[in-house]
């Protein structure tokens, strides 16, 4: 009984390191290289965000997830990009064109 317990173990443990040499040699997939801690590369344009603009952000990544102060700040200037884009489109809409009678 116990030489399969000791098998077990060995197996357990060969197959653990394995797991952690493959992880170190071929990382987690991702086509990135995973940022250096502390940096980030979440920026986006004082005005005028494009859908490019968008499609190109990302966060840094923490053990759960993305560091929520990063998504936060982002999700708050688009926030902000949309509302004053909204507010012009207004403006335009209330203002009539050149040579329309304000009828």
């Amino acid at each position: 009984m116990f030489t399969v317990l000791l098998y077990l173990l060995i197996m357990a443990l060969v197959g653990g390191l394995l797991f952690l040499a493959a992880s170190a040699v071929f990382g987690r997939g991702e086509e990135l290289a995973p940022l250096p801690p502390g940096t980030t590369a979440t920026m986006l344009p004082a005005s005028d965000v494009t859908g490019a603009d968008v499609r190109a952000l990302r966060f840094q990544q923490t053990v759960r997830g993305y560091k929520a102060s990063e998504v936060d700040w982002a999700l708050d200037r688009l926030g902000r990009e949309i509302d004053s884009l909204r507010g012009e489109l207004a403006g335009l809409r209330a203002t009539p064109a050149p040579g329309q009678d304000e009828s």
